[in-house]
């Protein structure tokens, strides 16, 4: 299922950057994979999505989907770290220990654990969203606003 929903992901990425492109903002594999090194992102992170209002772009090595990590990126800095955890996983008793490591430098403001209980584009199942800020509440909630 991992895998399936990378490639999911990806493409559904590449055709919402292909729908609301302006070829000055489309980044090309060697830039995303420069500016993820820049980032201090991991080998294979690349951008996913265009900046979501109160959160960042997200990217994330395709292989590591649905799981994660996921980070979030705004204004040229990471800005979190998340997991998403199958609420299915939660109830068959599965832990997990240092997945939600931040980049060198980053350290945690504050964790928002929210329930999906529909799921959400990109991973349509009951799941939870962990995301560990490296910013204050007022700082992520004026990324990317809407309109």
């Amino acid at each position: 299922m991992g895998r399936l929903f990378a490639v999911f992901l990806a493409l559904a990425a590449f055709a919402f950057a292909d729908q609301n492109d302006s070829s000055s903002n489309k980044a090309t594999p060697e830039q995303m994979k420069a500016t993820a090194a820049k980032l201090g992102l991991p080998k294979g992170t690349i951008q996913l999505t265009p900046c979501v209002p109160g959160m960042g772009e997200h990217w994330a090595d395709p292989e590591n989907l649905p799981f994660g990590p996921i980070y979030g990126v705004a204004e040229g800095e990471v800005v979190f770290v998340e997991i998403m955890i199958a609420q299915e996983d939660f109830t068959a008793g599965k832990s997990w220990t240092g997945v939600l490591m931040p980049a060198e430098g980053y350290a945690a403001d504050h964790v928002d654990i929210e329930f999906e209980p529909a799921g959400h584009e990109g991973y349509e199942i009951p799941h939870y969203d962990v995301h560990a800020y490296f910013v204050s509440h007022v700082n992520h909630a004026g990324f990317c606003p809407p309109g």
